[in-house]
């Protein structure tokens, strides 16, 4: 990728001052200073119309869903699954009862690591992930490993931060019995040729998950076109509130799973003896959910749905191009993850001043980052530091907000002299 020269234009097609305006939150002082949030990676902030719907339900609407015939409990039921109909159809499922409400992808690939591989995974079986993975998709297949005698198998990256495919191809053999990778890396911003990934182990008849949280902000997902056989992502990534997602499965793996967890709602019928499991997807769903955050889930992809995702998607090309080039030109620098295909997320370090002092020192400035090692241990000691800084990057930030955590990490550096 080619960041000489990167010039601080606006994309005409996009009016970020305009988007700015429905984002409450940016629009205040850190510090004294104008608040630059760029650390979207993490969690990103909610449009007005999300925090409406969500006002909205919990003024007027609230109640319990599904065992209600009152008014407030159909109302509640009618908005809670009104926003999975509307999941389904922003990311393409063939049906409702395929997409199963979680606290966030987390819970979903644990879902998965335990309905799924209970059944499907024994001892001398394999599991292929990548270097890169997030904890939350390392950590649920450990356990399984443990559990069932297993062996976790990891794809090693390049230095630019890439799964080596060669390799990668290579580890699928006769035991492997799913592979888990992440559609975008959230410590290097590196898009996975997931196309690729999910052709290859479907040759060998292996399922495959996506962990999906970076990628919903940034991309356009379709699963029937992916032919993906289990896909997470949480809303607070895709400006919804936090504690929701989803877990996005083929029905003939759903149809086959036990309940993850036992309770109500997940049930039709309960004696002594036994109990009946409730149809797909609420045999997952044990329990009263957030039908708060469903509500706002599905306000968040009526907002995502209704702008222009290409001119969107230029925007943030432009910044991480831009951002790319201004951290370039600082003395002392080194980027974290040069894949040739990014989302807009730049991880570095600076010399002698320790990730940590950094994200204190820019916040001074009004600048949010993130510093550490953001749930991606392996990924630190594949490049050899102990954490790192990240600027990750969302359709409402401008290059001024870039030229605002330059400035900052030029004041560090000053300070550290």
């Amino acid at each position: 990728m080619n960041h000489t020269n990167v010039q601080a234009v606006p994309n005409t097609a996009f009016d970020v001052q305009k988007i700015r305006q429905d984002f409450p939150i940016l629009h205040q002082q850190v510090h004294g200073k104008p608040l630059a949030y760029l650390d979207n990676a993490a969690s990103a902030q909610r449009p007005q119309c999300v925090i409406d719907a969500v006002c909205r339900y919990e003024t007027h609407d609230h109640a319990n869903v599904h065992r209600g015939v009152h008014t407030l409990s159909e109302r509640a039921t009618q908005a809670y699954e009104n926003a999975r109909e509307k999941v389904r159809s922003y990311i393409n499922a063939a049906s409702v009862s395929e997409c199963v409400y979680v606290r966030g992808t987390t819970e979903a690939i644990n879902l998965v690591a335990n309905a799924w591989g209970q059944n499907n995974v024994k001892a001398g079986d394999e599991i292929l992930i990548s270097w890169m993975e997030h904890h939350s998709n390392i950590v649920p297949w450990q356990m399984l490993c443990a559990r069932t005698g297993a062996k976790l198998v990891v794809a090693p990256i390049t230095p630019r931060g890439e799964i080596d495919m060669e390799k990668f191809a290579a580890l699928l053999s006769d035991r492997t019995r799913l592979v888990a990778v992440g559609h975008i890396s959230n410590a290097l911003g590196t898009v996975n040729p997931i196309r690729d990934i999910i052709a290859l182990a479907h040759d060998r008849d292996i399922p495959v998950l996506i962990d999906g949280a970076q990628a919903m902000p940034h991309t356009r997902v379709d699963v029937q076109d992916l032919d993906v056989d289990f896909y997470a992502f949480s809303g607070h990534k895709m400006f919804a509130p936090t504690g929701i997602g989803v877990l996005y499965a083929k029905t003939r793996y759903l149809e086959r799973m036990p309940p993850y967890q036992g309770g109500g709602e997940m049930i039709l019928a309960v004696n002594f003896e036994r109990s009946v499991y409730n149809e797909l997807p609420y045999k997952f769903e044990a329990g009263t959910p957030n039908i708060a955050g469903a509500v706002g889930l599905g306000a968040a992809i009526d907002y995502l749905g209704a702008l222009d995702f290409a001119a969107l998607l230029e925007h943030e090309q432009h910044l991480l191009d831009y951002a790319t080039e201004q951290l370039s030109s600082l003395s002392g620098i080194r980027l974290i993850g040069t894949a040739r295909k990014k989302a807009s997320v730049v991880s570095f370090v600076l010399e002698n001043i320790h990730a940590h002092d950094l994200g204190t020192i820019v916040d001074s400035d009004g600048v949010a980052i993130r510093t550490g090692h953001h749930c991606a241990m392996p990924v630190m000691d594949y490049f050899e530091v102990p954490a790192t800084a990240r600027a990750s990057f969302a359709f409402y930030n401008t290059v001024d907000e870039i030229d605002a955590l330059t400035n900052a990490l030029k004041k560090a550096q000053r300070m550290f002299a």
